[in-house]
């Protein structure tokens, strides 16, 4: 299976509307965290599931046991996966079992399942592994300067 081209990943991450984001932690240090905050200000619906936190909020979204509890009529463009590569197949097979509008399956940076995202190509979704949706973005839309964020600086005058 081949990784999406940079072409590929720009519609994806254009596109998307709604992600379900599965490990996203109420800890604002985590990157599960601040990766769902920063999606959430590029116009994304980031729906938190973590069996943890269950019922309560985080980023202003109830949060979700697990995949199968979202409702019918919040449907999911893409789901995030924050957790290890041995937890990555039961929450593919959840997510094809439940989310029809599935497209894509992220996992994020150190993540890799091969088995896992064979199953989701076969269904129709794309596949990406071991990268991470907020560094895509502000690498494909302009988002990082020349040491690796943007600072709004335009000049180093005062």
């Amino acid at each position: 299976m081949n990784a999406p081209g940079d072409k590929d990943l720009r519609t994806i991450l254009r596109d998307t509307r709604v992600i379900a984001v599965v490990g996203l932690s109420d800890d604002p240090i985590r990157p599960s965290h601040y990766v769902g905050r920063y999606l959430q200000r590029r116009g994304k619906r980031v729906i938190p599931v973590n069996p943890r936190l269950a019922g309560s909020q985080i980023l202003g979204e109830t949060v979700y046991a697990d995949l199968a509890a979202i409702p019918a009529d919040q449907p999911v463009d893409m789901v995030d996966i924050f957790r290890r590569p041995e937890h990555v197949p039961p929450i593919v097979d959840e997510a094809l079992a439940c989310l029809p509008s599935l497209r894509t399956v992220w996992m994020q940076i150190g993540v890799r399942n091969e088995g896992a995202a064979a199953r989701a190509g076969a269904a129709g979704c794309t596949v990406i592994q071991d990268r991470c949706p907020k560094i895509e973005y502000q690498r494909l839309f302009g988002e990082l300067g020349r040491l690796g964020f943007v600072t709004d600086i335009v000049s180093s005058r005062l």
